[in-house]
């Protein structure tokens, strides 16, 4: 049991670090206090807010998870690599793909409530 919180300790500080050190993390925060706001103005259902928080947690899951892998390249080489550059913008593209995706459901959901 002692390994499981531990474990869980370890995550809450990368949870934390992530979203106060990364400005992109802290820019989908931002974001998703905005979603969240207006998910409760518009009286979204239950299966919208499921859909809006497993959309939100994959956003900032993926951005922690760029952020590991740009630190691992970092860490690993110090000179400018191709390959290092390509590991970076690979997950940060892939970050981009589920936040524009996100973005798009997020207005399938909200346009038609709005208008």
């Amino acid at each position: 049991m002692r390994n499981f919180f531990k474990a869980f300790f370890y995550a809450w500080n990368g949870l934390l670090h992530g979203s106060h050190a990364e400005r992109n993390v802290k820019f989908h925060l931002f974001f998703a206090v905005i979603v969240v706001v207006a998910g409760l103005l518009t009286g979204l259902s239950t299966v919208e807010w499921l859909v809006v928080i497993m959309l939100i947690g994959g956003v900032i899951a993926l951005e922690l998870v760029n952020t590991a892998i740009e630190r691992v390249v970092d860490l690993v080489i110090q000179e400018q690599h191709p390959l290092a550059g390509q590991a970076k913008d690979l997950a940060a593209g892939a970050v981009l793909v589920f936040a524009i995706a996100s973005a798009v459901i997020g207005c399938f959901i909200f346009i038609p409530k709005w208008f």
